[in-house]
Formats: structure tokens, sequence, C-alpha cells
């Protein structure tokens, strides 16, 4: 039996006292958050520095814009009867855009178009490519490395016999062109893509 006025060292009875610490949980948890919120904030911050570090700001503010997660927008179906796209499109948009055509290579004057700015589909106009992901691949059609986030949507097409990658715009379904794996870092993907398929619109440098 412990005599008033001794220290509570170790047993009461047959029972272990808690050892005693000196550290505050509210305190802990409120330090653990801390850190927490600091390396987030500095993993999404290395990110976007690399990505400058490759040239490709517009495709990093895009890609990172939501605290370092990928900014996908919710984009809503636009659906059309095949006589309204008639009417909304030229002859050859139409075929290209509604029928998966294919341009003639070198043909189109977005081959040399050299402005910052955005590429949009011609059918709905929604963006689909940055200038900054665009690159001269040497096949005569407009090639880019990376679409927007969620703005082209792809499936598999047996057009030439063999299985090739073709995608399309997200919103209104128009065909684009086809994706290959043989493009430039950091994607190493190349969308090949129909200029009668876009219109560009130009943003200040």
């Amino acid at each position: 039996r412990l005599q008033p006025g001794a220290p509570c060292s170790g047993r009461v009875g047959k029972y272990e006292r808690p050892a005693q610490s000196d550290i505050n949980p509210v305190k802990e948890l409120a330090l653990r958050h801390d850190l927490t919120a600091v390396t987030t904030k500095e993993i999404a911050m290395r990110r976007r520095q690399l990505f400058a570090v490759l040239g490709l700001g517009f495709f990093a503010r895009h890609v990172f814009a939501a605290g370092g997660a990928a900014a996908v927008p919710t984009i809503t179906p636009l659906r059309l009867s095949d006589a309204e796209w008639q009417k909304r499109l030229t002859p050859f948009q139409y075929r290209v855009l509604r029928k998966e055509g294919t341009e003639a290579a070198h043909t189109s004057p977005l081959n040399h178009e050299k402005r910052s700015g955005i590429y949009h589909c011609a059918g709905c106009a929604l963006p689909l490519f940055g200038s900054d992901s665009k690159y001269d691949s040497g096949t005569g059609w407009p090639s880019f490395f990376a679409a927007l986030p969620g703005a082209v949507l792809t499936k598999t097409d047996y057009a030439l016999i063999f299985p090739r990658t073709e995608y399309h715009c997200a919103r209104c379904a128009g065909h684009q062109g086809h994706v290959f794996g043989d493009g430039p870092k950091p994607s190493g993907k190349r969308y090949c893509n129909n200029g009668v398929a876009l219109n560009f619109v130009a943003v200040a440098a």
C-alpha cells in the first residue's frame, strides 16, 4: 500500500499505471495536419515547376489546376440529327467530322500555325488542344502530343483492316483523327488531326 505523499512510479495493487507523457495530443494532431498540408503544396509546386521546365506551361495549368489533380471538366454531349449537322458544317467538315473522312496531307493551313492559342472542335467549339502540345511530326497533318483533360474519347477502328485508335470530340463525337505511340516526350503519343476538324483561336502572349 502506498503511503501518503509517495511517488506513483509503477504499480497500484496488481494494476499498472499508464506511462505519463508530456505530448499534448491536440497539438500533435494539429502539427501532423500542418505537415500534411505543406507536403501536398510542395508536391503540387514541384509538378508545376517540372512542367514549366519542359515548356508545357499551358498544359500544366490545365492538368494541375485543382491542387495537383487533373482538372477534368464536366462535358454535356451535343446530339444533332444528320440534317442538322449538314446545315451546321461545310460539306468538307461534314465528311471528316461525321463520316470519318481524311483530308489530304500537307493541305491544312494549321500545319504552319505557330501562335499561342487553343484548337477547338469545328463541330461544337469544345477546346481540344493547347498550342503548347503542338509539334511538327513531319506527317503533313497538325499533330499534338497531348489533348486537354477529358476533351477527346477513343475507340478502335478497322477501316484499314489493322486496328487503329480513333479519337473524337468528347462533346459532339466529331471525328478528329488517330492517335499513335510514336510521339515525343513526355507522353510519347502523336494525335494526328485533320485540320478541317479544328478551329484555332489565338490568345494574347
